[in-house]
């Protein structure tokens, strides 16, 4: 048993196991247990030391998404500046060495490479960092036995503390999530999979046909993303990861803009009603 483990083991040993979660079981029949003051809180602190609490002072931390290793086809899907898929993996693992080192921590949202287990395993064997990979939809005919211990963990999603900050991490950005309406404490969500770049959120000057067929056809959601999220993949962020800090500056200055334009909303909206208003003086 790893040491930090045990006050775990022995909740787990105390109540009845969830066969999928192998944890104590939350959604049992006995109401006796709901109202079990000691019975919850134990539940609850399980499921609280689950959660990977990070200090950013002490660890460097980094994100990227939906790198395609070897996925030829995504050079042309996607626009990048590649003849092919070996020069693409050259120039995306040199970008990854030089800004990660050996320590850091690297959150990947899925779609990491395309392929089998040579693949995987040389790519891997070459990259820097503590990586964690949240599989996304090319993962999932991909992970093998083989390297999947090579990752610090394999999740759908992810939800952890960065310097006390709630993050939630999933290969997909999501409408709506718990958490993204606490003001100054809200939840922040990073994600892939949309494969934006920047010009691509400012859509308003060509038709719905085009964007899909130009962008992809999820860039036209990305109108309806809240300021709290941010697409960490590749192809939004020079090929390189991001670290937490430039996540940090970026969402705190979409939540500034957005405040900044709902204020303008408001301001417009309430000189309108007094202009009505004043009519009728």
């Amino acid at each position: 048993m790893k040491s930090g483990c045990k006050d775990c083991y022995e909740t787990l040993k105390k109540y009845p196991r969830c066969k999928l979660l192998n944890c104590p079981v939350l959604f049992e029949s006995n109401e006796e247990n709901y109202k079990n003051e000691n019975y919850m809180s134990e539940v609850s602190r399980y499921f609280e030391k689950q959660i990977l609490k990070l200090d950013s002072t002490k660890v460097k931390i980094w994100f990227t998404s939906d790198t395609h290793f070897s996925h030829a086809n995504i050079i042309k899907y996607c626009n990048r500046p590649f003849s092919n898929e070996k020069e693409m993996n050259e120039y995306l693992i040199a970008r990854w060495n030089k800004m990660i080192g050996p320590d850091d921590i690297v959150f990947h949202l899925g779609d990491f490479a395309w392929g089998g287990s040579e693949v995987w395993n040389n790519v891997l064997d070459r990259l820097n960092g503590h990586i964690y990979l949240i599989i996304g939809n090319h993962d999932m005919k991909n992970l093998r036995q083989g390297y999947i211990s090579k990752f610090e963990s394999v999740a759908f999603q992810m939800y952890v503390y960065i310097d006390g900050r709630a993050v939630y991490m999933n290969h997909y950005p999501f409408l709506c999530y718990g958490g993204s309406y606490r003001g100054k404490d809200a939840v922040w969500q990073v994600f892939g999979h949309v494969h934006s770049k920047k010009e691509h959120y400012n859509i308003e000057h060509i038709n719905d046909a085009e964007v899909k067929e130009i962008l992809g056809k999820d860039v036209i959601r990305l109108q309806y993303l809240m300021p709290t999220q941010y697409d960490v993949g590749v192809d939004n962020n020079n090929y390189t990861p991001v670290s937490w800090e430039e996540v940090k500056e970026k969402i705190e200055k979409q939540i500034e803009d957005f405040e900044y334009n709902q204020n303008k909303k408001e301001s417009w909206f309430k000189k309108f009603i007094n202009n009505i208003l004043n009519l009728f003086k």
